[in-house]
C-alpha cells in the first residue's frame, strides 16, 4: 500500500509528510514486534473530530468483529491550544471499556486480583536511540512482563520518581554501556538494590519478585 502512494510525491507537501510519518509508524511496529499480519494500512478511515493532524488508527478484535472499534485515535499537534497557550504535541487513544469488559466477562477471564501498579517493571531509555529499549520492552512483555517505556526527555530523577509514585516495583536502566555489553540495570524500587544482569535474568528476577509479592512460588534469577 505505501508503495503505490511514491508516485502521487512531489505534489502536495501536506501528502508528503503524511506519506513519511505513515512509513515511519509501520517502521517502528515491526520494532515492537508487531507482525505484518496484525494490522494494515487503510487510507479510507477518517475520525469524526477534525482536530488530528497525523496518522489515525482503528482497533478491532479478529474474533469479535461484530463489536466494532475497541481502541482508535491519532496524533493531534494543536489540540492542546484550546485550553492553554503552550504548544503541547500529543498522540491519543479512547478504549472502549464497555465492549471490552463484556467479551472479557463472556470468556470469564476477569482477573479479581489485579495489582494496583500500571506495570511490574518501568525501562528507562538513557540514550537518544530507543530502538534497544523497544526491543527489551517486547521481549518483557512476551514474557508476561506488563512493561512501560519512559520515552519522554526529563531528568532522571523526575523519571526514576515516575517509577516510585505510580508503585511500579522494578526499574530497567538502560545506556551505552548496557547497550554495548549485552546487559541491563535492574533496580529493584523498594529495597534500592541494583544489579548488572542479562535481559533473559532481569526477566527471571522480575517475575521473582512479583511471584514473592503476591505469595507464589519465587522463580530464581
Amino acid at each position: 500500500m505505501l508503495s503505490s502512494l511514491e508516485k502521487y510525491r512531489g505534489k502536495n507537501e501536506t501528502f508528503d509528510t503524511g506519506a513519511d510519518e505513515l512509513a515511519t509508524v509501520i517502521r517502528n511496529m515491526s520494532g515492537f514486534g508487531v507482525p505484518d499480519d496484525f494490522f494494515t494500512v487503510d487510507l479510507t478511515i477518517a475520525r469524526g473530530l477534525d482536530y488530528y493532524t497525523g496518522t489515525v488508527y482503528e482497533t478491532v478484535m479478529s474474533d469479535h468483529p461484530e463489536i466494532g472499534s475497541v481502541c482508535s485515535g491519532g496524533r493531534y499537534d494543536s489540540l492542546a491550544e484550546y485550553y492553554t497557550d503552550r504548544k503541547l504535541p500529543g498522540v491519543g487513544i479512547s478504549i472502549g471499556l464497555t465492549r471490552l469488559f463484556f467479551v472479557l466477562q463472556d470468556k470469564d477471564l476477569l482477573n479479581r486480583e489485579y495489582p494496583s501498579s500500571p506495570a511490574d517493571v518501568l525501562i528507562i531509555p538513557m540514550t537518544d536511540d530507543i530502538a534497544p529499549a523497544v526491543s527489551l520492552a517486547t521481549y518483557f512483555r512476551e514474557n508476561g512482563i506488563r512493561t512501560q517505556l519512559y520515552s519522554e526527555k526529563k531528568k532522571f530523577k523526575a523519571k526514576i520518581g515516575y517509577a516510585d509514585r505510580l508503585g511500579i516495583p522494578f526499574a530497567v536502566f538502560l545506556g551505552d554501556d548496557e547497550i554495548e555489553s549485552g546487559r541491563v540495570s535492574l533496580k529493584n524500587m523498594k529495597t534500592g538494590e541494583q544489579l548488572s544482569l542479562t535481559r533473559e535474568a532481569a526477566a527471571e528476577a522480575v517475575l521473582g519478585g512479583i511471584a514473592e509479592s503476591a505469595g507464589a512460588a519465587i522463580i530464581k534469577a
